[in-house]
Order: structure tokens, then C-alpha cells, then sequence
């Protein structure tokens, strides 16, 4: 080949160069002859996110001096994933099948390079091997690369998912405790003064008797049947009514209505004391009731605060190494619903979980596992309506665990169907999603020879997981 004489100057920075400087001398000089110098000055883009390459000016770039560095934003801010000095490839290269650019590459310094045209590519591959060789082994390493910086970010999202979902499932509970809290201190202050009152009145041990009766009453637990609001209402005011007209205050009353306490219990209790001492005794029971009515309260606001944290590490694995074990699969689904609650409370959405007893277990690394549940069902209640339906299947069929995962959202359009599982894909809003969930659980599931497909169609859109038993492992495939 023809290459002329090539400036020294720029022959000899190729030969000092990190990558090409032990290729052939003859392919050094094919590249002088057919490269075009380039200078960004720091914070010129060398290329904009989103920018076809097949229309802009960048090629194949020896990177001579300087420094330049590439920018993606998956929606929450711009992190750097890569970064190019003197001495690296970059750029287009052949073979790439990339045709989007996926960040903002800029100069962080002055940047020198040798550019090389992508029409020049298959004259390239035959004059430099080397050169091809080591534009080959430069892309792999890119994308292995930006393959982790995509899973990096994926869990970043997923695990704000989590995050998002605990903190609204933790309001509530919280919240529940703090009020009941309060309530407690202010009722006992109650208690206290009813208590004092009937020490001052000298009551008989039959009087007494007729109190003890009626405090177990009030153990006894509530009232029997379901009753509705409507029922509910009236029975307080029932009680209230009594109460005030035998002196009573209101506090606890609500507390009261719910005991199994009936009207007559307490025409029971006025056939013994009467006047100061009959009031003075509805109040010390009531408020008895309303302080254990919010300590039952605490108490179970206070499992559902261990139930949410206990759920969030156990999708977390924050305590495990990231390796294969065997996952109790129906666990880890449950969980995954109960930190979503809000999701479908927030759409009144119907979530059904059919999962047969005695449920085989699969080997797979729970954290990744998780991952998968959260994708599928965090885009499943995205995508359905109000009032909608969720419904989680779960069945053993031959040596795979087949979860099916079912919503009845208007469906995935026929024109998409094919681009689910591409990377950065999405139907969501930009910043709702990065496009890598179901991509990555793809990846996650055939690691552990697993696969995920689905089925879409209006009103019933069917994710199908599709797990390998754990005993079946050490079988052949």
C-alpha cells in the first residue's frame, strides 16, 4: 500500500502510543496517511447523547494527548461511566453495531486525536489486522464496561424502587404509632383520675363485684358479627348516649363500642352504683379500654414496621453473599407486593396471589431474583388501570418453577412487542424508567438457566418466569 511520506512528528507519537505502538510499522504509517488530526479544547462535546452515527463527523479516534470522558443519564442525573487519555482507542470502531450515541462524551482537557473515517473501515480491516485486533479487543472492553455501569444503574433503580416502597409502606405504621403514643399519655391521665375519684368514694365489695364484671366484659374481646359502619356508628352513639346520661365523660367511648359491653352490662353495673360513683367507674373503664385499644394499636403498627424491614432485607440479601443458594420463591414474591402495597392501594388495584402449598425451591442468587419480581411487578401495576387487576401464578411444571405474573392493563402495542427486552427501551415517561429492568431480568434469569417471555394482547398482558428447580441443577440441561 501507498501511505507517501508521513510527518514525522505524528508517526512518532503513534509509535509512543500505549495501544498501537507495537503494531507494524507499515499499518502506523496507513494510519498518518489516512487519518485527519482533531482538537476539542476542555468542554468541547466530542458527541451528544442520542446523536445517529451515522451522521456525525466522528470516526475511529487515536487519542494522542488530553483527556475525554463519557456522561449517561438513565434518569436521575448524569454519572460518568468511562473515561479515554492518551494512549486508548475510541470512538466508532469496526465491527460496532452501536448506532446511537448512549452519553455525552466531552473533553476534560485539551484532546488530541487521529481520526479515522468509517468509510475508510473495510480498507482498514484488510491493510491493519493489528490495528483491527486491537479496535476489537477495545470494544469488548467498552461494553463489558458499560454492561456494568448498566447493571450498577439498574440496581441503583431498583433499589430506589425499594426505598420508595418502604418509606410509604413505614408512613403509615409510623405515623400510627406516634399518635397512638400520644393518645396513650393523654387516656392514662384519664385513668388516673377516675381511679382517684372511686378511692375516695369507699365503695362496698359488691359494688366492686359489679365493676369486675363489667371490666371482663370489656376483655371478653368484641362484639360478635361484622357490623358496618352504619352499625358501628349507631352502637357508639348508643353508648354514648347512656353514658352522658348517667354523668359519664366521652373519653373512650369509641373504645368502648368496640368491646362486647352491651347496654344491659352496663344497666348492670347502674344497679349498683349510682350518682358520683357510677360515673366516676364508667370512666375509669372506658378510658381502661382506650388505652388497651391503643396499645393493641402500637402493638400492630409496630409488626407491620418488623414485617416491612424484615421484608426489605430479606429482598436485599443485605446479609448474604451474592451467591446461588436455594430461594423460597413464594417468600420472596410476597415480600416484593408488600413493599409495592402502596402502588396498588394507590390504584385500588386487586392483587391475587395462587400459589399452591409445599412449593419447591429454585437455586438462584436472591438478590438478582428479587430484582426480577420487582421489574415485572412494578411495570404490571404501572400498567394497570384504576381499579385494576394483578394476579400472581405460581406452579411446578416438570423440572422448572413457572411463575406467571398477569395484569389486566390495556396491553404492550403490537408494534413494541419485538423492543421489550432491548436495552434502554421503555414505554414509561423520561425519568420513570431507565429501559434496562426487563433486559437485565433476562440476563439475571439465564445465568441461572432460566428465561422470561410474555404474551400481550388488550385487558391481559402475561409475564412468564420460568426457573429451574433446585434439585434439577445437577442435572443434565
Amino acid at each position: 500500500m501507498d501511505t507517501g511520506h508521513p510527518p514525522l512528528d505524528l508517526l512518532e507519537r503513534l509509535r509512543q502510543h500505549r495501544t498501537l505502538g507495537s503494531v507494524p510499522e507499515a499499518e502506523l504509517e496507513w494510519l498518518v496517511a489516512r487519518g485527519v488530526p482533531r482538537h476539542f479544547e476542555p468542554g468541547e462535546f466530542v458527541l451528544r447523547a442520542g446523536a445517529d452515527l451515522s451522521r456525525v463527523s466522528l470516526g475511529l479516534e487515536v487519542v494522542l494527548s488530553g483527556r475525554m470522558s463519557t456522561h449517561v443519564d438513565r434518569g436521575a442525573g448524569e454519572r460518568k461511566v468511562m473515561e479515554w487519555q492518551a494512549g486508548d482507542l475510541t470512538g466508532i470502531v469496526p465491527f460496532s453495531r452501536m448506532t446511537v450515541a448512549s452519553g455525552n462524551t466531552i473533553a476534560d482537557t485539551p484532546v488530541d486525536t487521529l481520526s479515522i473515517a468509517p468509510g475508510d473501515f473495510p480498507d482498514l480491516i484488510r491493510d491493519c489486522p493489528q490495528v483491527t485486533a486491537a479496535c476489537v479487543h477495545m470494544m469488548i472492553d467498552r461494553a463489558r464496561v458499560f454492561r456494568t455501569s448498566d447493571l450498577q444503574d439498574e440496581r441503583m433503580m431498583s433499589l430506589g424502587k425499594l426505598s420508595a416502597g418502604l418509606a410509604h409502606e413505614l408512613n403509615n405504621p409510623a405515623s400510627a404509632v406516634a399518635r397512638s403514643a400520644r393518645l396513650v399519655q393523654e387516656t392514662m391521665h384519664e385513668v388516673d383520675r377516675a381511679a382517684r375519684r372511686l378511692a375516695g368514694l369507699g365503695l362496698t365489695p359488691d359494688q366492686l363485684a359489679a365493676m369486675d364484671r363489667l371490666r371482663e366484659a370489656t376483655l371478653a374481646g368484641p362484639g360478635t358479627g361484622t357490623m358496618s359502619p352504619l352499625d358501628r356508628a349507631d352502637r357508639e352513639d348508643g353508648i354514648a348516649d347512656w353514658m352522658a346520661a348517667h354523668g359519664a365523660g366521652h373519653v373512650g367511648v369509641d373504645a368502648l363500642a368496640e368491646t362486647a359491653v352491651t347496654l344491659r352490662d352496663l344497666d348492670a353495673l347502674a344497679g349498683h352504683l349510682e350518682g358520683e360513683a357510677l360515673a366516676a367507674a364508667l370512666d375509669w373503664v372506658a378510658a381502661s379500654c382506650a388505652v388497651r385499644m391503643l396499645a393493641g394499636q402500637n402493638a400492630r403498627a409496630g409488626s407491620r414496621i418488623t414485617d416491612l424491614v424484615s421484608a426489605m432485607k430479606r429482598l436485599t440479601h443485605m446479609d448474604r453473599a451474592p451467591v446461588a443458594e436455594d430461594i423460597d420463591v413464594e417468600q420472596g414474591l410476597r415480600d416484593t407486593l408488600l413493599v409495592l402495597d402502596h402502588k396498588a392501594l394507590a390504584k385500588s388495584v386487586t392483587v391475587t396471589m395462587d400459589v399452591p402449598p409445599g412449593l419447591p425451591r429454585v437455586n438462584a442468587v436472591g438478590g438478582e431474583l428479587e430484582q426480577v419480581w420487582m421489574n415485572i411487578l412494578d411495570n404490571a401495576f404501572d400498567a394497570v388501570e384504576e381499579a385494576g387487576r394483578v394476579t400472581v401464578e405460581v406452579r411446578p411444571e416438570g423440572r422448572s418453577l413457572v411463575v406467571r405474573i398477569i395484569d389486566d392493563g390495556p396491553g404492550i402495542p403490537p408494534e413494541v412487542q419485538d423492543r421489550v427486552f432491548d436495552p434502554f427501551f421503555t414505554t414509561k415517561a423520561p425519568g420513570a424508567g431507565t429501559g434496562l429492568g426487563l433486559d437485565m431480568a433476562r440476563a439475571y434469569l439465564r445465568r441461572q438457566r432460566g428465561d422470561v417471555d410474555f404474551e400481550s394482547r388488550p385487558g391481559r398482558t402475561e409475564f412468564r418466569v420460568r426457573l429451574p428447580l433446585a434439585e434439577s441443577r445437577s442435572l443434565p440441561a
